[in-house]
């Protein structure tokens, strides 16, 4: 076997394995789009039920009907902009909550993301708030609080009130604002006979993990901001092997999801222990208890802590960190080391979105403005391929005079490269700085609520999904799912042409071998991106369209890079 024959050999394995060997490396590190949202049957577009989104899939069955348990204890209903639901009286806790500006899913008719749930209904989840009983008899889990009214709203708080056999009188005021954050204000007045510990605490606590995965690139599960640093090391795993504790003044604690959170922020100024911990039934809470304070009789003490249940929207977690009123709570986006790159292309793209009202066409113009940027480089780029070009034929005459001695090849190419001024790498930087661009998208795309459930145009209703179109069962007119290797959206197989043209354009290789694998590169990138999210997949076909013409453009104005090089 020759040379050439060996190389082609080679591409075909390296081709095979990313085609059927990237998807395990794919789930782990970068995981693809959210599952799709419509399917095509009988070559119509049907909505698919998304199991992520509602927390009563896959109940189990020893839990009782959700609004059975509702009924069952009295409540103080909470009506915002952006929510409803109540908060227990017994326990004095928040647990039925309704996001109102988001489904499950795009139908029409579906009903809106519940985030929390009563303890004892489906998919429980909850919050709650207390004092520590360190000799103090605080009101208990079973204590029925009772409310100075029945309506909580933006600009009228509740207050919850108690008290205990010793003389001491607790108050728990809760206010919302119009976004999804609560402030609680814990109060004791101390009306015994003598000085008791205060040590307040909250809770939130849910039945299970998350049904978002959990991946190196994105973070879901336990989460807190402590000691000035954001802690995305605790997972549900490292939670089974043990209780995971720290001690910090600032910071907050929660659980993330992949669009929604709940997240505690206790007193900022005053010191407080938080841990994550498990308990029977896969049952998870994240707490904090503040350091105990001894309350003289006849005194009273407040502390104000807040908790945010709701959904991730940038801007909203940028004001609540901006404002102090929860310090760093942005880190529950996990953004990653691009982070300076990705939140002014999330802010710039949202814009173009909230001015053009279509996410897609925002995502091309978002391209273009790139393009445009990067045309003075782009530029660069073809002098130096030019350059490439014309020195072609005397790397040819080097290779072929030192074909058996490889080191000494080697310095007469690059003595060749410093005589005729000539970078090899030149060629590289418009792909090497769109990379940081194209991660920036593929988290964007991954990690906002913003994009969740944009249509495009036609049969794209989500641009955070795969194509759901295929040829491959004939746009769902055969009764079968491909497997997700083979199914080929109209959008991946418009990626693959674009690279098709866009490679032709370029300088043909002087190396067979190397022009075959050319050839077949497109081709193989379609069955790669394929699964990812189709608004990804806008960009880049938008980009090749783009460098086509630039190609075009820069060709006319450099003749010769077409041309065959002399011999």
């Amino acid at each position: 076997m020759n040379k050439d024959n060996q190389n082609f050999v080679l591409f075909a394995v390296l081709a095979a394995l990313i085609l059927f060997g990237w998807p395990l490396l794919q789930n782990q590190f970068f995981p693809v789009a959210n599952p799709p949202v419509t399917k095509i049957a009988d070559g119509k577009t049907t909505v698919v039920p998304n199991k992520a989104a509602d927390p009563t899939a896959d109940t189990p069955a020893a839990n009782r009907d959700r609004a059975q348990v509702l009924r069952e204890t009295p409540r103080v209903q909470i009506e915002t902009p952006t929510m409803h639901g109540s908060i227990n009286l017994k326990g004095a806790r928040i647990d039925d909550l309704v996001l109102k500006n988001y489904k499950e899913t795009i139908a029409k008719d579906s009903p809106p993301v519940r985030l929390l749930s009563p303890a004892g209904a489906p998919e429980a989840y909850f919050a709650g708030f207390g004092w520590r009983d360190d000799g103090l008899s605080p009101p208990t889990a079973d204590t029925v609080w009772t409310a100075s009214s029945q309506l909580l709203t933006p600009g009228k708080p509740v207050t919850l009130t108690a008290a205990n056999a010793k003389g001491q009188r607790f108050a728990i005021e809760l206010s919302v604002d119009d976004g999804y954050m609560f402030a609680i204000k814990q109060t004791v007045a101390n009306g015994g006979a003598g000085a008791v510990p205060v040590a307040a605490y909250g809770l939130v606590n849910r039945a299970g993990i998350s049904k978002d995965p959990d991946s190196w690139t994105i973070h879901v599960g336990p989460m807190s901001v402590h000691n000035d640093k954001a802690d995305y090391d605790v997972n549900y795993e490292t939670v089974d092997e043990g209780t995971q504790k720290f001690s910090t003044t600032g910071g907050w604690l929660g659980f993330v999801d992949k669009y929604w959170l709940t997240a505690l922020v206790p007193d900022q100024a005053r010191p407080f222990d938080g841990q994550f911990r498990s308990g029977a039934s896969k049952a998870y809470q994240g707490d904090y208890t503040s350091n105990a304070q001894l309350l003289q009789p006849g005194r009273v003490t407040s502390q104000t802590s807040r908790f945010f249940a709701g959904a991730k929207e940038v801007r909203l977690l940028d004001r609540y960190t901006d404002s102090g009123i929860a310090p760093r709570l942005d880190y529950a986006m996990d953004w990653g080391w691009f982070r300076l790159v990705e939140k002014p292309i999330f802010y710039y793209l949202d814009w173009l979105f909230r001015m053009l009202g279509n996410f897609g066409v925002a995502i091309i113009l978002l391209t273009l403005t790139i393009r445009l940027l990067m045309f003075p480089i782009a530029q660069r780029q073809f002098a130096s391929m030019a350059n490439m070009r014309a020195v072609q034929p005397k790397m040819k005459a080097i290779q072929d005079r030192y074909k058996d001695d490889k080191p000494r090849m080697q310095q007469e190419i690059m003595a060749l490269y410093k005589t005729e001024k000539v970078n090899p790498l030149a060629g590289c930087a418009p792909t090497l700085l769109q990379i940081p661009v194209f991660y920036a998208l593929y988290k964007m795309l991954m990690l906002t609520i913003e994009m969740r459930h944009q249509p495009f145009v036609a049969w794209i209703k989500d641009l955070s999904a795969p194509d759901p179109l295929t040829p491959v069962n004939l746009f769902g007119l055969l009764a079968f799912t491909p497997p997700a290797f083979l199914a080929i959206g109209i959008v991946p197989i418009l990626l693959g042409i674009s690279m098709y043209f866009q490679f032709k354009l370029n300088p043909a290789p002087m190396d067979d071998t190397q022009k075959q694998i050319f050839s077949l590169m497109p081709w193989v990138l379609m069955f790669v991106m394929a699964p990812f999210a189709v608004g990804l997949q806008v960009y880049w076909i938008t980009s090749n369209v783009l460098t086509i013409l630039q190609q075009k453009l820069l060709y006319a104005r450099h003749p010769g890079l077409k041309e065959a090089p002399a011999k």
